[in-house]
């Protein structure tokens, strides 16, 4: 029944009995096995290599802008003076590099920007002289209106002019003889 050399139930006799398939001999382990090592050490390679991509800085984006694009200057830091809460900081400092455009060449050369209470909405000048300070005065609710209009609505409630630093005031009910009072101005 068979053909000589073949053994029974080959895939050629269709006559003959099916036996069980042999279990696989030493050999056949061995490639099984080394077969499921290339694959695991391929896929721990792949994993590997997307670790070292992501330590490098991440993936590669495509033609398409993504998050991880670099981001311009001027967006960066627009970011994290959001994220921090400085806009408005940062909007009154603009304001103390700009104060000439604000105010005008005259009044900028005697009076100005000392420092900004964000918590009062208050801007401190400073004035070079006790007439400057009564004229700047006379102009705060018109450089107000002009600060918010800039700035935003509300960011300048109030302007607090100061004159001229004098000599520290003595106090106290007692005075040497001969001494000058604090006088009326300095400038």
């Amino acid at each position: 029944m068979s053909e000589p050399g073949r053994p029974d139930g080959a895939p050629g006799d269709p006559g003959a009995p099916r036996k069980a398939a042999p279990e696989p001999s030493g050999v056949d382990l061995a490639r099984v096995a080394l077969r499921a090592a290339k694959e695991a050490a391929r896929a721990r390679g792949d994993v590997a290599q997307q670790k070292k991509q992501a330590r490098r800085g991440g993936l590669r984006s495509g033609a398409r802008g993504d998050r991880r694009d670099p981001m311009a200057l001027g967006a960066a830091i627009n970011r994290l003076l959001t994220e921090r809460g400085w806009e408005t900081p940062a909007a009154v400092g603009g304001v103390m590099g700009r104060w000439p455009e604000i105010v005008g060449e005259d009044v900028a050369k005697h009076c100005e920007p000392e420092r900004y209470d964000e918590d009062e909405r208050v801007l401190v000048v400073r004035c070079d002289s006790t007439a400057w300070a009564t004229n700047l005065r006379l102009l705060a609710p018109t450089l107000v209106a002009r600060l918010n209009e800039d700035l935003g609505h509300g960011t300048v409630r109030l302007i607090k002019v100061n004159g001229p630093g004098g000599p520290a005031r003595r106090y106290g009910p007692l005075r040497a003889p001969g001494s000058t009072g604090p006088g009326d101005t300095y400038g």
